[in-house]
């Protein structure tokens, strides 16, 4: 059971008019979208009871990964395999797939991303500068970088999860989400997206900024 500020939280997200080529996987014209607001609602709430300090703002939703789960960074086969180092996914904690996740391949940056942080046991909030399905136009199976007015259109949501949870600490995973909170007027640090061979990079510039001080 969520609470009432991450259920309206959820509400707000599924109620915006995307625009062309920008795909609202939460909005109630498919019914399968009811499990992914569900999915998000869990993933919100067991964080929410874990205070992390820090959020993670990274681009937008692949295709393969929280277009299809709800959940930002997650792909299928966290929620079908055994619970996560995090204990944060697995069988009981209620993340539900939609039937259209079946045989859909895993998207490799959610997979390196929960690697390094079970790596680094650092666990932050996740999130994304556009947090719907940005495409090539005609072909809803293809990832693009979101514009500027699309980041725009999901900046209140990420100011809203800094109201939500305990943030002290807010890091931009790549160029995308860096340009988004820089224009919103905040000064953040930027450290690699983990996709196209950024592994190293990425868990590189976690760990400067833990051994810089920032709290978990």
């Amino acid at each position: 059971m969520t609470t009432p500020s991450i259920s309206a939280f959820v509400d707000q997200l599924s109620a915006v008019a995307t625009r062309p080529a920008c795909n609202n996987f939460f909005d109630h014209t498919t019914p399968a979208n009811a499990q992914r607001r569900r999915n998000l609602g869990l993933y919100l709430q067991e964080m929410l009871d874990r205070s992390p300090k820090v959020l993670l703002v990274g681009e937008a939703p692949g295709f393969r990964g929280m277009r299809i789960t709800g959940v930002p960074f997650t792909n299928r086969t966290m929620f079908e395999g055994p619970a996560n180092h995090f204990g944060l996914f697995g069988p009981g904690k209620g993340y539900v797939l939609p039937a259209e996740a079946e045989g859909v391949a895993s998207e490799p940056t959610a997979t390196v991303m929960w690697q390094v942080l079970a790596e680094l046991e650092f666990l932050p909030v996740l999130w994304s500068a556009c947090p719907w399905h940005t495409h090539v136009p005609g072909r809803p199976l293809s990832n693009r970088t979101p514009t500027a007015p699309e980041a725009a259109l999901g900046t209140p949501f990420w100011q809203a999860l800094m109201e939500l949870f305990p943030v002290e600490t807010v890091v931009a995973v790549g160029n995308v989400a860096h340009r988004s909170l820089q224009r919103s007027g905040l000064d953040v640090p930027k450290i690699r997206h983990p996709a196209h061979g950024g592994r190293s990079g990425f868990k590189r510039g976690l760990e400067e900024l833990l051994s810089a001080g920032v709290r978990q």
